[in-house]
């Protein structure tokens, strides 16, 4: 259970860097690490960017993420 928790957790700060890059606008996207932060969380966020409706250029699919990551640990654990 407590693998579980830190891969949970793992994921979660994966997440924040991937959204503090996006808030960079000279970042260069094909660099190692941001791609490899894009490869890792763009699985899980692109079915909810899908689901969520048009919010005029802003991305809430990071925030339901937390959300979702948020209830699981607690519910877990």
């Amino acid at each position: 259970m407590i693998l579980i928790y830190y891969a949970l957790l793992i994921f979660e700060l994966l997440l924040l860097g991937r959204v503090l890059m996006s808030w960079l606008p000279g970042l260069d996207r094909s660099h190692p690490i941001a791609r490899f932060l894009i490869d890792v969380t763009e699985p899980v966020l692109a079915p909810i960017r899908k689901a969520l409706p048009d919010m005029g250029g802003f991305d809430f699919s990071p925030l339901i993420v937390f959300l979702i990551l948020q209830v699981l640990m607690q519910v877990l654990f």
